[in-house]
């Protein structure tokens, strides 16, 4: 167990969804409806299961929101003349167009396909690939550059460019150490490089990359072992420290994307987040070696003010049964929260949805590791 937790801080559609003939339809093996339909402008999600690494258990499920059936594991139902199945470790999961990609962390590569049905499209091969953002018909994707292993002289990371199209990988250009979450501003590239391989000498920088010559041009340091990296309306920067694990702890921090300077640090811990509207939803689950012990909490802060204007999520003691918060969401239509339970990390998790004032509407399990939520759109 405590193998997976230094490695990891490292580091079946429904019967007709979205369908428009018979051709397009896929029947899922294992079904569960879990809720009333509830569409929006969001009409469902995919979810991507991790899996524990080197068990080749990545999966992705499937929610309908216009018929409130969870199909689980829905790669193999569409594609069952792919051997390999999804493969090891999903470590990121994107809609871009009529395109949904997942990054295949410890297999290598990004894998393509119809949103619609699930059915694969391409491979994008990538070593040690993260995370993947999207502009103006592109892709980005960070990537290790090197085997998954702690190394003082593991290579600098990069993150390459890949046309949406044809899937050719364009262009590509060297960051930081181990770069994770990556962000677009204008016509900067910001990538979050962590540094984790090379404990303890951790990476501690944001890449500024320009996408016209698509080189690195600055590097904003900010504090080791970073991680997460996203916008907020008015082009801010957030951005997450995972810390050493001993006497730096997690924190978020502001970056002014304009003059590059930190505007706030808030001095709390936080592990993964998401911005909707005003609003930032988190939470965090910090680990300890001094300790081994994992404390969790949640909270919600206004990007406007840059103030924490709550401790919690939501007002329901149901929350504190999330064994290990690991993924979060929120509809921003009808302001749903989405909160995945890793469990043990070896045994099969949860998915909860939480309505907007407290209440739980459903809670199912999902895959090993849930993690990553894409939300579908009319």
């Amino acid at each position: 167990m405590r193998k997976f937790i230094k490695l990891s801080l490292l580091l079946t559609l429904p019967l007709a969804i979205f369908s428009c003939n018979d051709d397009d339809r896929i029947i899922g093996n294992d079904q569960e409806t879990i809720g009333n339909p509830e569409p929006t402008e969001i009409t469902g999600f995919y979810l991507l299961n991790e899996g524990n690494m080197g068990s080749n258990k990545a999966s992705i499920d499937f929610m309908d929101l216009t018929s409130g059936v969870f199909s689980r594991n829905i790669y193999s139902t569409a594609n069952p003349d792919i051997v390999r199945s999804l493969g090891d470790v999903g470590n990121d999961i994107k809609i871009y167009g009529s395109k949904l990609y997942s990054v295949i962390n410890a297999s290598n590569f990004i894998e393509v396909m119809d949103v619609k049905t699930a059915r694969h499209i391409a491979t994008i091969p990538l070593e040690n690939g993260r995370y993947l953002t999207f502009k103006d018909g592109k892709g980005y994707a960070t990537s290790y550059a090197g085997p998954i292993a702690t190394d003082p002289n593991s290579p600098l990371g990069k993150v390459i460019e890949f046309d949406t199209i044809n899937f050719n990988i364009s262009r590509e250009t060297t960051v930081g150490y181990q770069p994770d979450e990556l962000e677009i501003v204008g016509n900067n590239l910001y990538v979050a490089n962590s540094g984790g391989y090379r404990y303890p000498e951790y990476d501690r920088t944001v890449s500024v990359v320009d996408l016209n010559t698509f080189t690195e041009t600055e590097k904003i340091d900010v504090e080791v072992n970073l991680h997460r990296i996203k916008k907020d309306e008015e082009g801010d920067l957030y951005v997450t420290t995972r810390g050493n694990y001993y006497d730096v702890a997690s924190n978020l921090y502001v970056i002014d994307s304009k003059t590059h300077q930190i505007k706030k640090t808030f001095n709390i811990p936080v592990s993964n987040f998401t911005i909707v509207g005003d609003y930032l939803y988190y939470y965090s689950n910090e680990f300890s070696y001094e300790t081994f012990e994992y404390v969790k909490s949640y909270g919600i802060i206004n990007t406007k003010t840059e103030q924490q204007v709550s401790n919690q999520l939501i007002n329901n003691p149901i929350i504190n049964e999330v064994e290990t918060p690991y993924g979060i969401a929120v509809n921003k239509f009808n302001g749903d929260i989405y909160i995945t339970d890793a469990t043990n990390y070896v045994s099969d998790g949860f998915i909860y949805c939480f309505a907007k004032e407290g209440t739980l509407k459903w809670k199912t399990t999902a895959g090993n590791i849930p993690a990553h939520i894409a939300f579908v759109y009319k």
